[in-house]
């Protein structure tokens, strides 16, 4: 696994690395690709600690973000989120492979474009996208706790927008081209 470092507020120790690196490397095992790991530390006034830590591997990412007053204590809590997230992907993957060999997946339907608001901009996040299914982005979706999820459609070769509706069921935008 590949790890990336970056500090705000705070230069990264090298205890601090080797924690993350042998909580981290327990989930190795798992990956059959390479994995990259990207490890955000965060010290904030009032001695706040805030750990954020992104595993992406093929399309699949992991993300877990912690906070408390001991640093250690935020990646402890923080890599026992992710291997949450690890254990819940393994069982839907397991589930999803029994259902297909049962009754093929029903599509999902196409939800109208509601309303535009208008509201402030208070951040941007840039992100890589890369081509997944609809299933592999609910997956996804699902794993980061989101109520929405962009992705690239590898169906239709465009950006689509996946939701989670209020009855727990899932829309999707798809532009019109």
């Amino acid at each position: 696994m590949k790890f990336v470092y970056i500090g705000k507020g705070m230069e990264v120790s090298e205890s601090l690395k080797a924690r993350v690196e042998k909580k981290l490397g327990k989930m190795e095992r798992y990956f059959n690709k390479e994995a990259e790991a990207t490890v955000r530390f965060k010290q904030q006034k009032g001695a706040r600690n805030i750990i954020e830590i992104t595993v992406s591997v093929g399309s699949l990412i992991l993300r877990a973000e912690e906070s408390s007053n001991d640093m250690y204590l935020s990646i402890d809590r923080a890599v026992d989120k992710l291997e949450s997230q690890l254990r819940r992907y393994r069982t839907k993957l397991d589930k999803h492979l029994r259902d297909a060999k049962a009754e093929p997946v029903a599509d999902l339907a196409v939800e109208d474009v509601y309303e535009e608001a208008t509201y402030d901009v208070v951040r941007t996040k840039k992100f890589a996208v890369k081509p997944m299914s609809v299933e592999d982005a609910i997956t996804q979706m699902e794993l980061l706790g989101h109520d929405f999820f962009l992705f690239l459609n590898e169906d239709v070769d465009t950006m689509c927008v996946l939701y989670r509706r209020n009855d727990g069921s899932y829309g999707m935008l798809q532009p019109e081209m």
